[in-house]
């Protein structure tokens, strides 16, 4: 239970739903109108610390000795790709004996070292020497006959904003971490433990590299517990189960948004862009600004039937000259004149707009 209590606190989110696995926030969406009962260790495990875990690992749970089915159908590769799989394939997947006798192996060596650094004179240092050696081999070994594992988990991930190779490369870097710490007495199988960190890597990856804006991994984290949280609550409920500030939960909704590019190609033989389907609200069509412009010169046209004076204080009163409408009073400062002056004066030049000969020239642009 202790295992399971380090991850609810440290708020590690659901990140394999319904067989389709998340790296991000991509399905978040769903997740609030879904109800996710799934409770296994192994989901949990996949974002979480594993150096905090490695003490419990397999002690709670029961791990199966299984030979996994790696399959690398279905995988639309590359050259490069094709050839990399056909170079790994040359390498057989291992029994549970053979894992640990690599394992054994690379303990030998790696206890060897440690040996010769304490006494690089010894007479046994010969020995030592090729101990270590021999623990290298049985470490890239073990790593060559598990790259296809590697694969396997990445093929799960593509089309999240990496490319398979560099999943592959990410998947490739778990795994050698898989290696330095696996610990075959605890009994359980090499792939069952080097899943977990080939994941993460790739999960860590995605959070890294697939989007165009970067949110920071523990973001990530974030975001997947704010989702977490409940169905479609407030922000300020979110705010209080997360314990963090509204103005913090409405940045992580802000930023969990993926970007997504007016060129992106659309159809069935993407011969359009979607920027050609989006509407643009922020600028006026073309139809409203040849109206505002055709406005604009009527009432220019009114203004000069007034005396500059007249004409100059409506524009500062209604804005007509930068877009600020001026008070009486600062209208007044302008032209050492009192408000009240000013007030007159805008007075009559609006009655003298008002008269029929004038007005009717506006009529039609009030429907």
């Amino acid at each position: 239970m202790g295992c399971w209590r380090i991850l609810y606190l440290r708020g590690v989110a659901v990140n394999e739903y319904d067989g389709r696995f998340e790296s991000d926030i991509d399905l978040m969406a769903y997740l609030e109108d879904e109800k996710g009962d799934k409770t296994s260790f192994e989901f949990f495990l996949e974002d979480a610390d594993l150096d905090l875990l490695d003490e419990n690992f397999g002690e709670d749970i029961g791990i199966e000795d299984e030979e996994e089915d790696h399959d690398l159908g279905e995988i639309a590769s590359s050259d490069t790709v094709g050839l990399y799989l056909k170079e790994m394939a040359r390498v057989p997947l291992l029994t549970t004996e053979e894992e640990v006798q690599l394992a054994m192996r690379q303990e030998a060596g790696e206890l060897a070292a440690d040996q010769l650094v304490e006494a690089p004179e010894h007479e046994r240092r010969a020995e030592w020497q090729f101990l270590i050696q021999d623990g290298l081999n049985a470490r890239d070994h073990l790593i060559k006959a598990n790259t296809r594992l590697v694969v396997s988990i990445a093929k799960k991930y593509m089309s999240r904003g990496v490319p398979f190779l560099d999943l592959i490369q990410e998947g490739n870097l778990g795994l050698m971490k898989a290696v330095e710490k696996f610990d075959y007495h605890r009994g359980y199988r090499f792939s069952t433990y080097a899943t977990w960190w080939i994941r993460q890597t790739i999960t860590r990856a995605i959070a890294d590299q697939g989007r165009t804006i970067r949110v920071p991994v523990h973001m990530t984290d974030r975001i997947r517990q704010l989702y977490r949280a409940g169905c479609k609550p407030s922000v300020e409920e979110i705010a209080e189960v997360m314990e963090c500030e509204p103005r913090k939960v409405q940045w992580m909704l802000k930023v969990s948004w993926r970007p997504l590019s007016l060129e992106h190609p659309v159809g069935k033989d993407d011969d359009s862009e979607l920027g050609s389907f989006i509407e643009n609200d922020r600028e006026p069509n073309p139809s409203d600004s040849a109206f505002s412009k055709l406005l604009k010169e009527k009432i220019e046209e009114l203004l000069n039937t007034l005396t500059p004076r007249e004409a100059r204080i409506l524009r500062l009163r209604f804005g007509l000259q930068n877009g600020h409408c001026y008070t009486l009073e600062e209208v007044g400062q302008k032209f050492g004149l009192t408000r009240e002056r000013i007030r007159q004066i805008e007075g009559r030049a609006l009655r003298r707009l008002r008269h029929p000969r004038r007005s009717r020239k506006l009529r039609d642009y009030l429907d």
